[in-house]
């Protein structure tokens, strides 16, 4: 059965009421970052090279899985974070479900999810849901994301666990990734996740120690990070665990390299790195372009350290060909 905290609304209500705007970092994307003089040092590498145009969504299969998750009232990072591999993994009848709503409580500068405070607004009937799209378009792998909800006492690890437990329940054999967030170092709503058994568990550093406080919220951290991965590979050493990086944001080879260590000493067990790709002018500019070539020299390397996967390519995300970890 999927577990529901009868207490919940009442711990809802209280954190509503406690949560601050200062908690809720919407100044961190909404001013227009000034990218004049990056751009100018860029110069034409403001434009994207070949190698990142991709093509507009189409397609019968496309389609029928847009229908079926807007139907199901579903949100996919896909669309929300303007995902360049919609056309293909949705031409597949693949997709990343993300859960616990549209807006997300944290502003990390290269995100285009929406920010700002839900309220502790919970649809506890969203795993089922879940676990329907799963079964009606026959899905055999499934990543599961979030929003970060720091507005909620657990961080939303619950509903988490719920829709790992619906899915399983309700298509046996079928394999469940989820995306974490990091609950602000909060190990024992990891334990929550961690416990429903997804298969994959991922939590992403999303770029090197010295970029973080520039990149990320002000909430989250490189080590505290780190320290929720190598958390969630004690607690489950025989289930992976996953993590990934952008490029382009400034970052040196030696700076990848060292990544790559410290997620090795966490137990990561797959490590993903792609192009990033500033979603609007709010957000951080791309500072570069890195080549494929490039990309497939840092996989070489990664793969040297002794992951289990390397996925290394300007197109990866970090749940792109997913299911090629089984």
């Amino acid at each position: 059965m999927i577990e529901v905290d009868l207490l919940s609304s009442f711990v809802l209500r209280q954190a509503q009421d406690d949560i601050t705007q200062d908690d809720i970092a919407q100044d961190d994307i909404t001013q227009p970052f000034d990218t004049r003089a990056s751009r100018a040092a860029q110069g034409d590498t403001a434009r994207k090279p070949p190698w990142l145009r991709v093509s507009l969504p189409s397609g019968p299969e496309y389609e029928r899985v847009k229908a079926r998750v807007n139907a199901l009232s579903l949100h996919t990072v896909c669309k929300e974070a303007a995902c360049p591999n919609m056309a293909e993994c949705w031409g597949a009848g693949t997709a990343t479900i993300m859960i616990l709503g549209g807006l997300c409580t944290r502003g990390c500068r290269f995100c285009n999810v929406k920010t700002g405070n839900p309220r502790g607004a919970v649809d506890w009937l969203e795993p089922l849901r879940v676990a329907e799209a799963v079964r009606d378009l026959g899905w055999k792998y499934l990543v599961v994301t979030a929003v970060d909800r720091d507005d909620l006492p657990d961080g939303g690890a619950l509903i988490f666990a719920n829709t790992v437990r619906a899915i399983h329940e309700r298509v046996p054999g079928a394999r469940v990734e989820i995306l974490s967030g990091d609950y602000r170092g909060d190990l024992t709503a990891v334990d929550i996740v961690v416990d429903a058994r997804p298969d994959v568990f991922a939590h992403n550093l999303e770029t090197v120690r010295r970029l973080t406080p520039h990149v990320r919220d002000k909430r989250a951290g490189y080590d505290q990070s780190l320290k929720v991965l190598a958390h969630a590979k004690s607690r489950a050493p025989n289930r992976y665990t996953k993590t990934s990086l952008m490029l382009g944001l400034g970052e040196t080879a030696a700076e990848i390299e060292m990544a790559m260590d410290d997620a090795r000493c966490a137990g990561v067990d797959i490590f993903t790195m792609g192009q990033y790709l500033q979603p609007s002018k709010k957000h951080l500019p791309v500072v570069e372009f890195i080549t494929p070539e490039t990309f497939k020299n840092l996989g070489d390397v990664a793969a040297r350290k002794g992951f289990h996967q390397v996925v290394s390519s300007p197109l990866s995300r970090s749940s792109y060909h997913a299911e090629q970890a089984f």
